[in-house]
């Protein structure tokens, strides 16, 4: 297990780069996370939670089984990585990086990318070490992917309409009604009924009205 405590988050993103194992665990039975987590080094708790190794997302970009196209073009999986494996989980902010990359901003690739999402998603579930964290994030940016295409099929203002949709507070007290719907709409949506972070999001949000 890599040293966390530091509090240095460029390292440890190195770190994990370098290939440092995520999952294993110090004499007293604890990650890297749970370390960082109990010395109060929040950022590189987080740092380490969105890690998600490029050669993960490569495996899509190449034919598998009986298929004669990859499931992600080749020229996708930057983009699409950059989204993955930021921090700042805002929705106006992923749909900002789709939108300032042209070949994301087109509803056929944000189709592909957003199926992908869902695989890895389904990766994390069912892998012998299952991470909820980070299939309950594949999850989350599959439907901003989702009603990003609605956006761009529906609207003439396109992305920039879901900004400002995602923005627009209501007239009483400016609460952005149409952004906590969509997050508690992709919380609802998550396939998988019997993870413990989905009762504990399902428990916390429940008794809040809008």
């Amino acid at each position: 297990v890599f040293p966390p405590n530091s509090g240095n988050k460029e390292i440890t993103w190195m770190m994990l780069e370098a290939g440092a194992e995520t999952d294993v665990v110090n004499s007293v039975g604890r990650t890297a996370a749970q370390m960082a987590a109990f010395v109060g080094q929040h950022d590189c708790v987080t740092v380490i939670n969105n890690f998600f190794p490029r050669e993960r997302l490569d495996y899509y970009t190449k034919p598998q089984g009986l298929d004669k196209e990859p499931k992600l073009p080749v020229k996708l999986a930057g983009p699409l990585h950059k989204i993955i494996t930021t921090t700042n989980m805002h929705p106006v902010k992923i749909v900002l990086l789709v939108k300032e990359n042209p070949l994301l901003a087109e509803v056929e690739a944000l189709q592909k990318c957003y199926r992908v999402l869902d695989l890895i998603c389904e990766k994390c579930m069912k892998q012998k070490d299952m991470n909820e964290v980070l299939a309950m994030k594949m999850h989350y940016l599959s439907c901003i992917f989702q009603k990003c295409i609605t956006f761009l099929k529906e609207r003439e203002d396109k992305l920039d309409g879901f900004i400002k949709s995602l923005l627009k507070g209501r007239e009483k007290d400016g609460f952005p009604v149409y952004q906590e719907k969509l997050i508690r709409e992709s919380i609802r949506k998550f396939p998988y009924c019997e993870a413990t972070l989905l009762q504990q999001l399902v428990r916390s949000i429940a008794p809040v009205e809008i």
